[in-house]
């Protein structure tokens, strides 16, 4: 179907395309080394008591495709309101507990800030 949309959107124009559909995400991987700077971050930002390990998913998740070409590791930042309902990020009726803003903020600055001094991000 997607194949059929895209030759009848071209063909008025004259020109041919060729329609490479894959479907699914690739696995996220986390780089080893990235994954400690992000756990170095966390203790350092939020204490040890704040780190969790959570079940694995199964769900597909697009953040495997950045780390097939660069090393990185994803991580999760808590949204909820402690003992609030849980909603899910891709609805519509997604509420977050705002006070998270500056908590990501801080990591995503302290792990730049590590990556920098560790000379993340490149590959061998």
């Amino acid at each position: 179907m997607v194949r059929e949309a895209v030759l009848d959107i071209v063909r008025p124009y004259g020109v041919t395309a060729t329609v490479d559909y894959l479907q699914g995400v690739p696995p996220v991987v986390n780089d080893a080394a990235s994954a400690r700077i992000v756990a170095d971050t966390a203790d350092a930002q939020l204490g040890p008591h704040h780190r969790s390990e959570v079940p694995q998913s199964l769900g597909g998740e697009d953040f495997g495709w950045y780390l097939e070409g660069v090393p990185g590791a994803m991580f999760r930042l808590g949204t909820r309101t402690p003992g609030g309902a849980t909603y899910d990020l891709h609805q519509g009726d997604l509420r977050i507990d705002e006070g998270a803003v500056p908590v990501g903020a801080a990591m995503l600055a302290g792990i730049a800030v590590r990556a920098v001094g560790h000379g993340a991000g490149t590959r061998s």
